[in-house]
């Protein structure tokens, strides 16, 4: 491919990207690997050139653009290089018209942005939300310890914690082969161990999807105890066994859930869990630079019924307690309706029950429960709080 014609594959890309986040279709990076897989011709450099273009107009926009090109024009105005490339030579995109109009750049819709604002994320914060993520792992001590990784750096606060180079390929690393690391960013390690999962424990992991937090709880408590990882996504869920089963967590259960009869599915365990995680569904608003385009796909409606979701499974998950259990609640986004909101409206609907003060390695107080931000601590955005039962 030609660099101009590159821009051009960028520009069909984001259009295709743009469809599906209006609709809720694929994401952009299944849309990605689809399109180079109907385009054998293209090399590794013409993929990995195509796809930091797609993203570099992705993070610039807060806004959901109008179409591909403007998007890309977004990118231009900044980029000479890339301005130059608007040729019209072969496949290469048509010139910049006189009148043309380019996206405009921002960090996310402005509605968006005033919650934001509205839940104390000052703007100084803002930038950092669509930055570049970092690549993190977790030591998996159910197996043996890993060689030294050339280039990883420890976390401050995680002992189990490393920070990789950008770019680092994890699969062809023996260490990940072995399951003796996990992909994990450092923010999610955090707030995990807001359950002070213990050997022993009767422990579920509510929302498990494919089990990330599932294999951090299966090793803080040393492989001993019950651990049920539930879902109602079944292709999600059953990423979770070959997972577990390479990382040597033997103690993992799963257990695929129907949505709207998860507590008659779960009815065995009412009234016995030491701990039930909930890592509920939510906006996403804190994980933006791993996912960015989910800014185009958010809308009030949605943030509304994904409240509603929260507020279902915190009642499963307090229906599974004993009397003295722990109910974590975990979401990845920055707004308080969905984090500290959510959590003082549970606590005024059930009486006896308490939020119980948390000292994790890195975030701030607020609410009841702590906030971490990619802009203070250098992870993904989180909010957890640690709600106890009435004994």
């Amino acid at each position: 491919m030609t660099p101009s014609s590159r821009v051009q594959a960028a520009i069909e890309l984001l259009d295709a990207i743009i469809a599906a986040a209006r609709d809720q279709g694929a994401a952009a990076d299944t849309l990605i690997a689809r399109y180079f897989a109907e385009r054998r011709y293209a090399g590794s450099k013409d993929r990995r050139a195509v796809r930091e273009l797609v993203y570099a107009a992705i993070r610039q926009l807060g806004e959901r653009p109008r179409s591909g090109r403007a998007a890309m024009l977004a990118v231009a105005a900044n980029d000479p290089e890339v301005a130059a490339l608007f040729d019209g030579i072969g496949h290469g995109p048509p010139p910049i018209g006189e009148n043309e109009v380019a996206a405009k750049p921002g960090v996310a819709p402005e509605w968006m942005l005033s919650r934001l604002e509205k839940s104390e994320v000052a703007e100084s914060e803002w930038p950092a939300l669509i930055d570049r993520a970092p690549l993190d792992i977790r030591i998996n001590w159910l197996q043996p310890a890993p060689a030294p990784i050339e280039g990883a750096a420890p976390i401050p606060g995680l002992p189990d914690a490393l920070r990789l180079p950008s770019g680092t390929n994890i699969e062809t690393l023996d260490a990940y082969k072995d399951g003796a690391i996990e992909v994990q960013d450092a923010g999610s390690q955090i707030v995990t161990l807001a359950s002070r999962a213990a050997p022993g424990m009767r422990i579920v992991d509510l929302c498990a999807g494919a089990g990330g937090k599932t294999l951090a709880l299966a090793a803080l408590m040393g492989n001993e105890g019950v651990l049920l990882a539930t879902d109602t996504d079944r292709a999600r869920l059953s990423r979770l066994a070959p997972r577990a089963a390479r990382a040597g967590a033997t103690i993992v259960e799963t257990r695929l859930l129907n949505p709207g009869r998860e507590a008659e599915a779960l009815d065995d365990w009412t009234g016995t869990a030491d701990c039930v995680l909930i890592d509920a569904p939510c906006s996403g608003t804190g994980t933006w630079r791993r996912n960015p385009e989910a800014r185009w796909r958010l809308s009030p409606e949605r943030i509304e019924r994904l409240v509603e979701t929260q507020r279902h499974v915190l009642d499963i998950g307090a229906g599974l307690l004993r009397p003295g259990g722990a109910l974590v609640y975990i979401v990845c986004s920055l707004l308080d309706e969905e984090g500290a909101g959510q959590v003082a409206h549970f606590l005024g609907s059930h009486p006896g029950w308490r939020a119980v003060p948390l000292t994790l390695p890195a975030g701030r107080a607020h609410g009841a429960g702590i906030r971490l931000t990619p802009g203070h601590d250098a992870t993904d955005g989180f909010f957890v709080a640690r709600l106890e039962c009435p004994c």
